[in-house]
C-alpha cells in the first residue's frame, strides 16, 4: 500500500453559507480524504499553511439516496473537516 502525500489529505474548502461565516471566529471547513484522521489533517494544515491548528472537528456526511428512473443509487459519502485556529491566526484560502 502507498502512503499518501500529506497535501492530499486536504481535498478542497467548503465555502458555503455557514462556513463563510465561521472564517469571523477562526474556524475553517475543508473537505478531506475519507480515510484520514485529525493528526493527518492537522500535519497538512501546517504543511500547506505554515500555521499549527488549535483544534480540529471532523464530520462523517452519508451520502444520499437519490433515483434516476427506476434505478436506485446513493451518492458518495464523504468527510469534512473543521479547523479552529489560534487568535490573530488567518489564511487565504485562495493559496488552496
Amino acid at each position: 500500500m502507498a502512503l499518501k502525500k500529506s497535501k492530499n489529505y486536504l481535498i478542497k474548502p467548503i465555502l458555503s453559507e455557514k462556513a463563510v461565516g465561521q472564517q469571523a471566529s477562526n474556524c475553517y471547513v475543508f473537505e478531506v480524504d475519507k480515510n484520514s484522521n485529525k493528526i493527518e489533517i492537522g500535519k497538512a494544515f501546517k504543511e500547506r499553511y505554515g500555521i499549527r491548528s488549535r483544534k480540529i472537528n471532523i464530520i462523517n456526511i452519508k451520502g444520499k439516496k437519490t433515483r434516476w428512473g427506476r434505478f436506485v443509487g446513493q451518492t458518495k459519502n464523504w468527510k469534512k473537516a473543521v479547523v479552529y485556529l489560534r487568535k490573530g491566526d488567518k489564511i487565504e484560502l485562495a493559496k488552496f
